[in-house]
């Protein structure tokens, strides 16, 4: 069991680190005129390549001066490559939005290849550190994110139980070293031969406490971590809907 937790803390503090957690949106964030809360760099997206995009690589135009070969060829060949390259990438599942219960919107990701449900009105907003983030505009604790970190590790088990790993998840990621965190509840979920951690935690900060439910998976080669949650005054409201967030989660 010791080799066990030093393999998982060490595993999801490599996480925090090489996310650069100063610009988490699990432990709350705000505008500058938020009630106190940390604000969080938001920045533009990145551009991804055609291959990070899921699109078909553009094939390099030869020039090579052959008998065949024309200016006119060349050219041809050079705005096929991009249009190619330009060419949007499909979805996975073009049905998927059509599915999403009412009152939700889906994302889905044909890259890192997961899914899931948001409540229909969470905007997106760029968040270093996150691969997605939706938030509600006029409650800045309101909100979900999806972190993906490379693994080599082919299974949940092989880190850990759920507690324990739910647990370095709380104290050590998911939340500021200055608040007070509690693990409230954990739960393992089984769906199309794939396993999933969800659990249920508060964080309290000076100025107000966060109540957020997570999951985790392993699956083509990545660690995900989704996060969402509310301020604690509101979650009688919209607790059910978070959790409808949460078990919407799947990888592809």
């Amino acid at each position: 069991m010791a080799t066990t937790s030093v393999a998982t803390s060490s595993l999801l503090c490599q996480q925090a680190d090489a996310l650069s957690w100063s610009g988490r949106v699990t432990a709350g964030s705000a505008n500058s005129s938020g009630s106190g809360l940390r604000k969080v760099a938001c920045v533009a997206r990145p551009e991804r390549s055609a291959a990070q995009a899921g699109r078909r690589p553009a094939a390099a135009a030869r020039c090579e001066a052959t008998p065949a070969a024309t200016r006119r060829n060349v050219l041809l060949g050079t705005a096929s490559a991009v249009s190619l390259a330009l060419a949007p990438a499909p979805l996975l599942d073009s049905a998927l939005a059509l599915a999403a219960p009412k009152g939700y919107a889906a994302h889905q990701d044909a890259v890192d290849r997961y899914q899931f449900y948001y409540p229909f009105g969470w905007q997106e907003v760029s968040v270093r550190g996150q691969d997605v983030v939706f938030k509600d505009v006029i409650e800045p604790l309101e909100s979900v994110s999806v972190n993906i970190f490379p693994t080599e590790k082919t299974s949940l088990a092989e880190i850990g139980d759920i507690n324990q790993v739910a647990q370095t998840l709380v104290e050590k990621v998911l939340t500021a070293p200055s608040q007070k965190t509690k693990l409230i509840d954990t739960r393992v979920r089984e769906l199309d031969g794939r396993t999933y951690y969800d659990f249920e935690f508060v964080a309290q900060a000076s100025s107000y406490t966060r109540h957020a439910l997570g999951t985790i998976a392993i699956a083509n080669g990545k660690f995900y971590t989704l996060t969402t949650g509310a301020n604690e005054r509101r979650w009688s409201r919209v607790e059910e809907k978070l959790r409808t967030v949460v078990a919407s989660f799947v990888t592809l």
